[in-house]
């Protein structure tokens, strides 16, 4: 392997600076990111790494490196890439320049962090074993992690371990978290289609109501978390959309409902859908209605390994950078599609701060820290280091 003469120019920080600045002015959603996905060759290529593009639907990339101190374990380093169909409100010299898309969630941001790091490596791979940087398309709802692990990516790239960050507004840059177990919620989404008789809103007993059958729904499904959810188990269901009627005077034929649950426990998780749907069964049949449900299981929960958590840990806590590693921290009602990753090999998904003011994740003020990156980067290095120093000799 040759590595160029500019593989990481030497002012790392404003390089760092530029790349993750380029990546939030041309954002791309799932599957569709071409250009990052480009963009990202072209640095792996100057870099003198091995890499495979083509992966995750399309749009994802592996970067493989040797360590120079012979043979060892290998582990996998995971960033995500897309963004989200968001229009962005920042008035940034390098703010978003595809309207209705932006990069709300920091994957720029991640992907800046990991390219760094296979950049610094590649400089100097002393460590014994090798190291995967993958580069993962749709995060966002699509199951680009899914579709990877379905297309073979342990199979091909194959790993003792797998790696993943995300940045975490509230948290000061310079602090991180930590789970032993449970990190990310597991994420259901549902569409729900209330078909009835329409009619006069004058005359309500011609018809079938569906306007008040499902707003008594919402109330009702909200019995499935306080009701069916055992007190020292988590779970949320949101309805997010209620889309009914066009007019003042008219009892629409049909209501249609979407939103969300989510929760930690699998059978929970089961349990939850099944009384789902015999809810909207029951009250469908009390009104007179048509249900048509189509209910997905999306993302599972995302759970650490304790001895990989610890692992990330130990590094953090030796890192000048970081002046606090919080370890109590709940778990998020978010999801992360890394959570099948995680199905297949032990790892850890980390938390790295954001800042305290940061707007919300998804949030069409947020913007990614670029004080983050040089830490991010930090990070990853010393992860690997540390995961894949000199191996002792038997």
């Amino acid at each position: 392997m040759t590595i160029t003469a500019n593989a990481f120019p030497p002012c790392e920080a404003e390089t760092l600076l530029n790349w993750r600045q380029d990546f939030h002015r041309h954002p791309e959603t799932a599957f569709e990111e071409h250009r990052t996905s480009h963009r990202i060759a072209e640095i792996l290529r100057e870099a003198g790494l091995e890499f495979i593009t083509g992966l995750g639907g399309g749009t994802g990339i592996v970067a493989t490196l040797e360590g120079r101190q012979g043979p060892g374990p290998t582990i996998g380093l995971r960033a995500d890439i897309d963004a989200l169909d968001i229009t962005e409100a920042n008035d940034l010299p390098y703010a978003s320049k595809t309207r209705g898309k932006m990069h709300a969630c920091g994957h720029d941001g991640h992907t800046t962090m990991l390219l760094g790091a296979a950049c610094r490596l590649a400089r100097k791979p002393d460590f014994a074993g090798r190291v995967h940087f993958i580069f993962q398309p749709a995060e966002e709802s699509e199951g680009g992690g899914r579709v990877m692990v379905e297309e073979g990516l342990f199979e091909r790239f194959p790993m003792e371990a797998v790696y993943g960050v995300h940045n975490w507004p509230g948290l000061p840059v310079g602090e991180a978290a930590v789970h032993d177990t449970a990190v990310m919620a597991a994420f259901d989404v549902f569409t729900l289609k209330l078909k009835g008789h329409g009619c006069h809103a004058a005359m309500p007993h011609l018809g079938s109501d569906t306007l008040l059958a499902a707003c008594q729904l919402v109330n009702q499904l909200q019995g499935l978390i306080s009701r069916e959810t055992p007190a020292h188990q988590t779970a949320v269901l949101s309805v997010t959309q209620f889309h009914a009627g066009d007019a003042f005077n008219v009892i629409p034929q049909t209501v249609e409902l979407r939103g969300t649950l989510r929760c930690f426990d699998e059978k929970l998780r089961q349990h939850l859908a099944q009384r789902f749907s015999d809810a909207v069964q029951a009250q469908a049949h009390f009104y007179r209605l048509e249900a048509d449900l189509d209910y997905q299981p999306r993302y599972p929960a995302t759970f650490n390994s304790p001895e990989h958590a610890q692992h990330c840990t130990a590094v953090l806590d030796a890192m000048p950078e970081i002046t606090r590693v919080h370890r109590d921290l709940p778990p998020s009602m978010a999801s992360e599609d890394f959570a099948f990753m995680l199905n297949e090999r032990p790892g850890a998904y980390i938390w790295l701060g954001n800042g305290e003011n940061s707007p919300a994740l998804h949030n069409p003020h947020y913007d990614f820290n670029d004080q983050l990156s040089p830490i991010g980067v930090s990070y990853w290095v010393q992860l690997v280091e540390q995961l894949l120093g000199k191996q002792p000799t038997t």
